[in-house]
């Protein structure tokens, strides 16, 4: 990303919920959102690949799970996931999760992709990836090619970032983007 994005000073949760879409999201859907400021279908395949790092909580991946287990995960990851999250009724509060990434859980790779063609994707958007025709063939390049994935991902998340910007006395650049700045 370049240096000297201004940050809002606010957090915004409606204008996420509006603008960011939503894991259970349809393909359809993420697809026209992110299209609709300029990232392409490739850029959106690179741009889910974030979900290689980090966790989602239980609460997020148990309508896959109970009932009965989605016919489009692998059975071995569908048992590993219910041992992670055991109970299809988990306290929203609760510190359950399960990683997408078991091998490389911290690190930004296309092990994501690997996993998303052995069925072994966390989310429904993950695994709608490899079923949506439109989607399927940058899966693939990227499982094959980390080098590829990153420079599409860079380039997505470029211009993710300079999407609608704030302006002159709008926001602040933060010293530590993770704090508003002290006044």
């Amino acid at each position: 990303m370049k240096t000297g994005r201004k940050d809002s000073k606010r957090s915004y949760l409606s204008e996420v919920e509006n603008t960011i879409p939503n894991h259970n999201d349809s393909m359809e859907l993420v697809l026209s959102r992110f299209q609709s400021i300029g990232i392409d279908t490739q850029g959106i395949v690179a741009l889910l690949g974030a979900h290689s790092v980090g966790r989602v909580h239980c609460v997020n991946l148990v309508h896959r799970l109970y009932p009965t287990v989605d016919p489009t995960l692998d059975p071995d990851y569908a048992e590993y996931l219910k041992g992670r999250c055991p109970t299809p009724d988990p306290d929203p509060e609760a510190v359950l999760y399960s990683r997408n990434d078991r091998e490389t859980p911290m690190i930004l790779d296309n092990m994501y992709y690997k996993n998303l063609l052995k069925h072994k994707g966390l989310l429904v958007i993950d695994q709608q990836l490899t079923s949506d025709p439109t989607t399927s063939p940058f899966v693939e390049k990227m499982a094959a090619d980390n080098g590829y994935f990153h420079d599409q991902f860079a380039r997505a998340v470029l211009l993710l970032s300079e999407n609608n910007p704030l302006t002159e006395d709008e926001g602040e650049v933060r010293k530590d983007c993770r704090y508003v700045n002290s006044e």
